[in-house]
């Protein structure tokens, strides 16, 4: 297994919308439709900046990469996307895509589960 942490940049003034949008979109058709296993989410300050963060597991590399090559071609995403930035404006600003590769000494990742 392993591990992917993605961090968004989120805007104080439509957060409600990206929250709306992935909680009740996004995440659907990530699990639903791609095999995507989001572990914990997160929204976290970091000095002025509003951040949404997530973390998800893989079986390997190879299931991330295909899986999120599917994500971002499904056109139901691209629409949503499309609509909900017509109607707030641009919801995501730097995204950050950590792969986590667990040291030998690393306390078990069950703790998450």
């Amino acid at each position: 297994m392993i591990q992917q942490l993605r961090i968004y940049e989120i805007f104080e003034k439509n957060k409600a919308a990206f929250h709306a949008r992935f909680g009740d979109h996004a995440a659907r058709i990530m699990r639903t439709r791609y095999g995507f296993r989001i572990v914990a989410m997160w929204e976290t300050k970091f000095g002025d900046r509003t951040e949404f963060a997530y973390l998800l597991e893989w079986p390997d590399e190879a299931a991330k990469t295909s899986a999120w090559a599917a994500f971002m071609a499904d056109a139901e995403w691209s629409e949503i996307k499309r609509v909900t930035h017509a109607e707030h404006g641009l919801m995501v600003g730097q995204i950050e895509d950590r792969l986590l590769v667990p040291v030998d000494y690393s306390p078990s990742l069950s703790l998450l589960h």
